[in-house]
């Protein structure tokens, strides 16, 4: 991956995700619930840990990289963290159908990144055509504070080190 469009100490570029917001009645898999938009705005004045997948239920992003962040929750709360994100550029129901398979109920947003917008924006969206995937999010991770960029780290390789939950926490 190129390096970022972005550094420390920038202000993260306003942008919109579509999400749907756990309820309980999510947890009868035969609801779908309903898309709303959340702003980056809404992280004024708080702390944020975003990290990105190429896609919802693809092997390392289900395996390796979100069930950390799950795991480690009430660490990044001690550490002051408002909110924790996982974003793709799948679309808002997948990525709800992934946040229910994967447990998140409130404790992770699940937010689509439709078309990689938002990460091209970062610089830090990937073209996954050659495997049929299309225009992708990278994997990365950021750590926002108030709207400003505290941690940028992008995988250069195949795999979860600098953008994984371990590596976040210690940035805290």
């Amino acid at each position: 991956m190129p390096a970022p469009k972005v550094s420390v100490g920038d202000e993260i570029p306003q942008g919109t995700f579509k999400y749907v917001p756990y309820t309980p009645e999510l947890d009868d898999h035969a609801i779908c619930g309903v898309p709303t938009t959340l702003s980056t705005d809404a992280w004024k004045g708080k702390k944020v840990v975003l990290f990105a997948v190429p896609g919802a239920f693809t092997p390392t992003c289900h395996i390796n990289h979100l069930p950390p962040y799950l795991e480690k929750h009430d660490e990044f709360k001690a550490k002051g963290v408002d909110v924790i994100a996982v974003v793709a550029a799948n679309d808002a129901f997948v990525m709800s159908g992934w946040a229910r398979v994967e447990g998140l109920k409130d404790k992770i947003l699940a937010l689509s990144d439709a078309n990689a917008e938002w990460s091209a924006k970062l610089g830090l969206d990937q073209d996954l055509s050659a495997v049929g995937f299309g225009t992708r999010t990278g994997r990365y991770a950021l750590i926002i504070d108030d709207l400003k960029i505290q941690y940028v780290e992008v995988e250069q390789e195949r795999g979860v080190t600098v953008s994984g939950a371990d590596a976040v926490l210690a940035k805290l």
